[in-house]
């Protein structure tokens, strides 16, 4: 199957659901900085795939996949913080760890498909 365009990806549609469930959890805080921190890197995962998809070779969409990797990390460290502070609780961190490992782990996928 050929993707003509990002937004067939599967990585960056459930990227794009995953910036929408951090917004939704932390739109109300009161920590200005952390959300603003959370939300940007949570945008940033769909924003790189996107960005990536439309560089003029492979090996530039791969670093631009890495990036999303790196911001969905950067998402689950501010997840782990965002618990201990009592912002989330347990089931809530354990449901957004999830969706942050699986956007990750299908991002690997891809790069993986493309390195061949």
């Amino acid at each position: 199957m050929i993707i003509n365009k990002f937004e067939e990806l599967v990585c960056w549609k459930k990227g794009q659901d995953f910036a929408v469930d951090v917004y939704g959890k932390f739109s109300a805080s009161k920590d200005w900085n952390f959300r603003d921190q959370i939300c940007k890197a949570a945008v940033s995962i769909s924003n790189n795939i996107a960005e990536g998809f439309d560089r003029s070779s492979d090996a530039e969409f791969i670093r631009f996949l890495y990036y999303a990797i790196g911001s969905a990390s950067e998402v689950k460290s501010m997840l782990y913080l965002a618990s201990r502070l009592n912002y989330i609780n347990r089931e809530e961190l354990t449901i957004l760890l999830a969706q942050a490992d699986e956007v990750s782990k299908i991002v690997r996928g891809l790069i993986k498909s493309l390195t061949k």
